[in-house]
């Protein structure tokens, strides 16, 4: 289905439907951060060499019409399907294609009716949730937490990725385990490691930390510092109090 009249009057651009402006979805909407060394290490910690190294933030542009291939027809028929179960264009933050891939950008609150789209509309069949991940951009950047959801469709053998930001005082995202039960497994790991906290989750606890750990550990912000270990007599001390070879 195309975007034109026939369509329903389907947005022609990303931009066009009635979700916030280019300038709002790139403030609110942050993908990328600046780097500065191979792990972010200041001081004695960094032994690799690339202490010197730095790569500026990339955020990928907001995509237009034409966006290629069958994406025009995965974005056409994702809203007209929301329109049949009225949620409004505005859920869809934004829509970016990069490196081969398409991203829809929703608003939490609608996250899982989205999902439910993509799932159970007759043309677009979105059936499995073959992977869901969690992403820390930094302090420094606004909406740093980042869940996103890999959907595959095994009938028209096509991949999309739903992608949710939020801020760290407010990490809250609906869980999609009633529309996707492979999500089970992966939420607990995003809540684990980043502490996105997955609403009405059936059992959202720890799934590789011990159940009383403090804090998530793959954070920008967590501590290096890691637990001493001894070796044929000698301790290997944390990575952030080893010395420095520069």
């Amino acid at each position: 289905m195309s975007g034109d009249e026939s369509s329903g009057g389907l947005p022609e651009t990303a931009a066009e439907h009635t979700g916030p402006t280019e300038e709002a979805a790139t403030e609110r909407m942050v993908a990328g951060r600046a780097r500065k060394g191979m792990f972010g290490v200041t001081g004695s910690g960094d032994t690799s060499g690339y202490g010197g190294l730095r790569v500026p933030a990339y955020v990928p542009p907001e995509a237009e019409r034409p966006y290629g291939g069958w994406f025009d027809e995965v974005a056409d028929e994702l809203f007209e399907g929301m329109k049949r179960r009225g949620i409004p264009d505005s859920a869809v933050l934004r829509i970016t294609v990069d490196r081969g891939e398409i991203t829809f950008y929703v608003d939490r609150e609608h996250l899982v009716e989205i999902c439910r789209t993509f799932r159970d509309e007759p043309a677009l069949r979105f059936e499995l949730c073959s992977s869901l991940s969690g992403v820390d951009y930094g302090p420094e950047v606004p909406q740093r937490l980042h869940s996103v959801c890999h959907l595959t469709s095994l009938t028209y053998r096509r991949r999309i990725r739903v992608e949710v930001a939020v801020d760290v005082a407010d990490p809250h995202v609906p869980s999609v385990v009633d529309v996707y039960p492979t999500a089970d497994f992966q939420e607990r790991e995003a809540w684990d490691m980043y502490g996105i906290v997955y609403d009405d989750h059936p059992a959202l606890t720890r799934i590789l930390m011990p159940d009383d750990w403090d804090g998530h550990p793959q954070r920008k912000d967590y501590p290096l510092g890691g637990i001493p270990v001894e070796y044929k007599g000698a301790e290997v001390p944390p990575p952030d109090q080893r010395r420095s070879y520069t």
